[in-house]
């Protein structure tokens, strides 16, 4: 069976394309040992996108584990335009995939203390923070939500309507996310979290139960999704 894998980085025009994972189980193991230059094959792009809206012009990422990768890469494709001020959090309850560094960016509202940021989303100049429950040197301790709830209220004093928040991660982890941003009113896309096996819509393997204007209706991760009105998913408070 193939692995459902979020891509972290790609580049058309130099014909590549990176992904992150951890060797957890047969398949990522198997994965792990692949050498430079061996050949794989590879299905993808699947399924849809996270929709940026011009009008949000200070999104808020969320990336929680594994959900950290398509956080970098939509934070990558927003800087692209002048018209975006992503802000980025990361949280992860084992050691994170890279070593982390001090931030440059002083922002409002976040506890002093609260310095660790990603090295690659510095030199992109994206701000960027850290959350674990782990006591990690600089990280904010808590969840991400939490943290993201201290930069909301900061700028939501200036200025509420910009913000929305894109976020991946485990469910209970998007499930806080859509309750962040339903409390503040603000618009919420998740990317789900789902086995694949055919990755093409046929085996109905992946499905969730989404409210649609016609009432309840099961939807396939792989083409339907992975990225979901958060409001469509979970519509009842926790």
């Amino acid at each position: 069976m193939r692995r459902p894998l979020s891509i972290m980085r790609a580049n058309p025009q130099g014909e590549w394309i990176e992904f992150l994972f951890k060797a957890v189980g047969t398949g990522t193991r198997e994965l792990a040992k692949r050498s430079i230059n061996d050949c794989i094959s590879v299905l993808g792009p699947i399924g849809n996108t996270f929709r940026a809206e011009q009008r949000y012009t200070r999104p808020l990422l969320l990336g929680g584990g594994v959900g950290i990768p398509p956080m970098i890469f939509l934070a990558e494709e927003l800087k692209q335009s002048s018209d975006f001020q992503p802000m980025v959090i990361m949280g992860s309850e084992v050691p994170f995939p890279f070593s982390y560094r001090p931030s440059k960016f002083l922002l409002p509202g976040i506890p002093e203390g609260v310095i660790a940021a990603m090295p690659l989303l510095e030199d992109w100049d994206i701000p960027s923070r850290l959350a674990s429950l782990q006591a990690y040197p600089g990280c904010y301790d808590g969840y991400l939500t939490d943290l993201g709830r201290i930069w909301i209220e900061s700028v939501a004093e200036q200025d509420q309507g910009s913000i929305c928040i894109f976020a991946c991660g485990p469910e209970p982890m998007l499930r806080a996310a859509a309750d962040l941003a339903r409390e503040f009113s603000i618009p919420c896309q998740i990317s789900m979290e789902e086995f694949m096996a055919c990755a093409t819509g046929g085996c109905a393997g992946c499905v969730v139960k989404v409210q649609s204007r016609n009432g309840p209706a099961m939807k396939r991760v792989c083409v339907d999704g992975p990225v979901f009105d958060a409001r469509s998913i979970f519509t009842g408070q926790t």
